[in-house]
């Protein structure tokens, strides 16, 4: 890599920022399209607003935004993509005059990881573990591509209910329905895609899943954990125990980074390119697939 005078900058934002990949996906592709660019994460404590209006006086081309950071960044933003309006959280700013516009890909980079996958939303009943901020994002997500019926799942009611509410209100339509984790023998007698949005089997308590019934592994028919680390988790194993099909979260956090990388560079990232960072990013977690 050549820095230079015309080198270009973009970064990550948020606290803590130590463990992230995304400076592998960037400078990977950079490097690749000789696009002449640096990508570093910077950790903020706190002041997030400064922060914001410090890169933009620095000239960065572009910034991620990660926790905790990701609904708060709004109030320092110029413009809003429509998406990421609706689903109230921000994860890519791209400079433009005056500021940066705020953009969603975690949700497009999840659309478009599902995809080369073969996964479909359109038409589909979708379950959704969690009621958290990743599920509310992938609720907005499954309506607005075309899900028939999306069911929120989760210990606390309350929380799903409140998804539910404000996503139909939204969206204008009765799409989603909130459950407890427990009432999933109410759900319909068909096979469904799945998607796993809590922290529950993240690394290092690789054993542990939200439903652990080989019943509910029954009603499955694809699913997808938001998480990466590890690369089989314990709702993996369970959907492919019960004869679906099973995904980890590594290549949203791929495709989020391309997406993000195309907005700032006004480019268009082939597959085969990103198929080969993801060959890197594997190769850098020790992931074997």
């Amino acid at each position: 890599m050549n820095i230079n005078g015309k080198t270009r900058t973009c970064g990550l934002i948020g606290k803590p920022v130590e463990h992230t990949m995304s400076p592998v996906i960037h400078n990977t592709l950079a490097e690749e399209l000789g696009i002449n660019m640096v990508y570093v994460p910077f950790l903020v404590e706190e002041n997030l607003k400064d922060a914001v209006q410090g890169a933009y006086a620095l000239n960065l081309l572009g910034m991620n935004v990660t926790v905790p950071y990701k609904s708060e960044v709004l109030e320092s933003l110029v413009v809003c993509d429509e998406l990421a309006k609706k689903i109230g959280a921000v994860n890519t700013l791209v400079r433009e005059e005056q500021g940066y516009k705020g953009y969603n890909t975690d949700m497009t980079g999840l659309y478009r990881a599902m995809k080369s996958y073969g996964i479909e939303i359109e038409g589909e009943k979708i379950i959704i573990l969690g009621a958290g901020g990743a599920a509310r994002a992938v609720a907005f997500l499954c309506l607005s591509y075309g899900a028939e019926k999306v069911y929120i799942l989760n210990r606390s009611i309350e929380k799903a209910k409140a998804i539910a509410t404000e996503v139909n209100e939204v969206m204008k339509r009765e799409g989603i329905i909130a459950m407890t984790l427990e009432d999933y023998s109410r759900l319909p007698e068909e096979k469904m895609l799945c998607i796993q949005a809590t922290s529950v089997g993240l690394a290092p308590n690789d054993g542990d899943a939200v439903i652990t019934d080989e019943a509910f592994y029954k009603r499955i028919h694809t699913g997808y954990d938001l998480i990466y680390r590890p690369a089989n988790t314990r709702f993996m194993q369970l959907v492919k125990e019960q004869g679906g099909k099973a995904y980890h979260g590594l290549k949203m956090l791929l495709y989020q980074g391309v997406e993000a990388f195309e907005l700032w560079n006004q480019v268009t990232v082939s597959e085969e390119l990103a198929d080969k960072v993801y060959e890197v990013m594997k190769g850098v977690m020790k992931i074997e697939e």
